[in-house]
């Protein structure tokens, strides 16, 4: 039977394309992040190029290699940057591929998405995102074997998400990634001032405040704070920085965000 592997679409210009100095560059990342905090059920990391979003995604990254020998399954759900659609996509593939190797899907998780109506099938979604990609290295120098579920996020409601969340909850056994940068092209203190406000919202579980303007990845994080409501689950703020902080210059930033759902 032949096998579909979706590969790299960004590697090389959103991470390096080469496995050494990728592997390095995050070994770099995790070593400066701080090493305790609460173990994660579920994440909210940033999705920009490394030398932009890595270290704030490798505050969170840290706490999950604290957890490894438990996780065999990572659900990641990133928004559409470039296909218009309704619901949430899966993919068809049968890996998704890195410079450091294949990541299986988990081809239960495939069963259940089918019988929920939010969810379509369309390899178009995953092709060229890279909302997803960029997290997949990282997952694999903090995890030992797991099978991904990723799921690219179109025009959804906050129930049709949380839904989806639901059904793959699972228990210690499976991680939640949500991928989202913060607000995009102010100036330094602007974008401060507003990331401030929209880490609050997160930290509340304020999910109905949240827009596109305030997180692009917003349709995947309502999802996952009205659900967060619903089991009593808290956040905790990990890092909050920009491109300002990161890599230079701050005249026009990005921000980023870690945040950690947790008992």
């Amino acid at each position: 039977m032949i096998r579909t592997i979706r590969p790299p679409a960004v590697a090389g210009a959103f991470y390096p394309a080469d496995p050494g100095q990728l592997t390095q560059m995050i070994q770099q990342y995790l070593a400066a992040a701080p090493p305790n905090g609460p173990a994660p059920k579920a994440l909210i990391a940033p999705h920009a190029g490394y030398v932009y979003s890595g270290p704030v995604a490798a505050s969170g990254y840290r706490l999950v290699q604290n957890v490894r020998d438990k996780i065999r399954r990572v659900v990641l759900v990133g928004p559409s940057h470039r296909v218009p659609f309704y619901g949430l996509a899966a993919s068809s593939a049968d890996a998704f591929a890195t410079p450091l190797g294949e990541v299986p899907l988990d081809e239960e998780a495939k069963e259940i998405l089918r019988s929920l109506p939010q969810i379509q099938i369309s390899d178009v979604a995953h092709q060229s995102e890279h909302s997803l990609e960029v997290h997949l290295p990282f997952l694999q120098m903090v995890l030992d074997d797991f099978t991904l579920v990723p799921l690219v996020a179109g025009q959804a409601t906050p129930s049709e998400v949380a839904d989806v969340l639901e059904a793959l909850w699972g228990g210690e056994e499976t991680l939640i990634v949500i991928s989202s940068d913060l607000s995009h092209y102010h100036d330094y203190w602007t974008a401060r001032a507003i990331d401030a406000e929209t880490t609050q919202m997160i930290e509340q579980r304020n999910w109905q405040g949240l827009t596109g303007e305030r997180a692009c990845g917003y349709v995947g994080i309502r999802g996952l704070l009205k659900l967060a409501q619903q089991h009593d689950y808290h956040v905790t703020t990990i890092d909050v920085r920009n491109s300002g902080d990161t890599a230079g210059d701050k005249r026009q930033v990005v921000g980023y965000g870690t945040y950690v759902l947790h008992r």
